[in-house]
């Protein structure tokens, strides 16, 4: 993957990641958004990072979306991190 790419995925794990917070600003209808984002996230997930870690990562983000007062985490970026920092082993 080329550099332009790597953080072309951090930008959109950022604004990701900045959705899931939006349930936190609208109180009366954020668990309606959480439960609208949740399946949503996972599938955005699945599509940016393939293979067994983009699996888990898909599970990961609903479990957290959907669960209440869990959202708080910035999965997306995490799984950027992990991916392109962290993880050593692939070619990024």
């Amino acid at each position: 993957m080329n550099r332009k790419n790597k953080y072309k995925k951090l930008a959109l794990s950022i604004v990701f990641d900045a959705v899931g917070y939006a349930s936190y600003l609208f109180p009366v209808f954020g668990e309606f958004i959480d439960v609208v984002w949740a399946p949503l996230s996972a599938f955005l997930m699945l599509k940016m990072y393939k293979g067994n870690k983009g699996k888990i990562a898909s599970v990961t983000v609903f479990i957290e979306e959907a669960l209440p007062f869990v959202d708080a985490v910035p999965t997306f970026t995490l799984m950027w991190i992990y991916t392109y920092l962290l993880n050593k082993t692939e070619k990024n």
